[in-house]
Parts: C-alpha cells; structure tokens; sequence
C-alpha cells in the first residue's frame, strides 16, 4: 500500500493520517530510521494526543501492509507486472522488474482510489497542511530505532509537491518512477516503459476490492469516514 490508500479513511485526525505515512516518508528521507509496532504500540496512549494519534497512523500502517502483502491478489498481480516490465524492458533478469511489479501495484492502487474519490485527496492534502511536521518528528523520534532530522523538512515538502496526483498521467508517474529508480540505485526507465501504464492501471482496478480486503480503506468505508462537512465524491 501507499501514501493514500494508507491514510484516506482517517482524514478527520490529520497526526493519525500523518502517522500512517510515516514508514513511507522514511524510506524517501532516511531508510536507516525504522518505526516498528512493538516501540509504537507504547505511545498509542501517549498523554500527548498528536503523539498518540502519530503512533496510532504507524500502527494501523503496519498492519495494513502485512494483511495487504498476503492477499493472493497482491502476489498474484504483482508477478504479471512483474513479466510485463521485464519484457517491457527487453528481459531484464536483474532486480529492477521484481522491484517495480511490486512497486507498481501500491502506486496504482492509489491511482486508483484517486482517479475515482478526488475530492478525497484534495481533502488529504488539507488535512496534512494543518500538521506540525516538527511535531510528527519528535514523536517518531520517541519510537524509532534511531532519530531522524529530515522528516519534518520531508512533509513540508511532501504537501508543496503534491506528488500523489501525478499517478494519474502516465508520463509524470513515469517521471515519478524515476524518482524512486535513482533512490534505490537502479537503473532509470526509458520513455517508453510508460506504453505498460494503461494495462497495468487496468489490472491493479481491476481487484482493488481484493486488494483492499480486510483492510480499513476498502470502498464500503470511503464515504462513512468523511470528516463532518465533507461532500462524498460522485462516484456515479
């Protein structure tokens, strides 16, 4: 899962819906910093409220994420786009399409839920304005395995970006992509890697709901989460 499939039902307490970003947001600012839920568990209950609902979003992260990574539709879609991009890449046997056919399928199940509840990110990014980034780093800093200095610079620039809508066009999710290629140290994708997009969009929809099995973000609890005033999106 990603950034907003993680956080899109917990849009009415932003520290909760940041916390639930925060194992994402490392790995772009400082993979060396771990979040795990036995050292978050701890703070759940935290007499500071925005500290609590931090450790609250890691939480709910982390057990979204090993109930989402043992669907059998993870695995099973995550191997065809896995051969789609080693033959899109001319039978790369390296990591590189194992790599994205994992990645592949997280990114565009958001696309996914964006291209069908914009509104709902619209609101998401909102919600984040309103967080103290400061704040987020000083209670992961209370429960990870080491500090970190980045990650209130990290949201800042996170919401400024607004990278999550980029998911929705093939040639900036490419560059997106690449973003993500050079972090990891593998080799860039070419231009015309993009060609695999609208299939690959078609197969991650396609069992989104399986996808999303058991897990908070699934469509039946898209619209009785709205945050008090929220319009629902028309989905039509």
């Amino acid at each position: 899962m990603n950034y907003f499939a993680h956080a899109c039902p917990f849009l009415d307490d932003p520290y909760f819906m940041a916390g639930a970003c925060v194992p994402d947001w490392l790995t772009v600012v400082d993979r060396r910093v771990r979040v795990r839920s036995h050292r978050a568990e701890p703070l759940t209950a935290d007499a500071d409220r925005r500290t609590a609902a931090v450790a609250r979003g890691i939480v709910q992260h982390l057990r979204d994420d090993a109930r989402f990574h043992e669907t059998r539709a993870f695995a099973e879609v995550a191997l065809e786009l896995t051969v789609d991009a080693r033959d899109g890449l001319g039978g790369d046997t390296g990591f590189r399409p194992s790599f994205l056919g994992h990645l592949l399928v997280e990114v565009l199940l958001d696309a996914s839920l964006i291209a069908e509840y914009p509104e709902r990110l619209e609101t998401y990014y909102r919600r984040m304005e309103t967080v103290d980034g400061r704040r987020v780093e000083e209670a992961v800093n209370r429960m990870a395995n080491r500090p970190t200095e980045r990650l209130a610079w990290l949201i800042a620039r996170f919401c400024q970006q607004r990278i999550l809508w980029d998911y929705l066009e093939d040639g900036k999710l490419l560059g997106r992509l690449n973003q993500v290629m050079r972090r990891v140290m593998l080799l860039p994708l070419p231009d015309h890697f993009q060609e695999l997009f609208p299939a690959a969009r078609q197969k991650v929809a396609g069992r989104r709901a399986e996808l999303l099995d058991g897990i908070p973000t699934r469509l039946s609890t898209l619209h009785p989460c709205l945050p008090q005033g929220e319009r629902p999106c028309d989905t039509g």
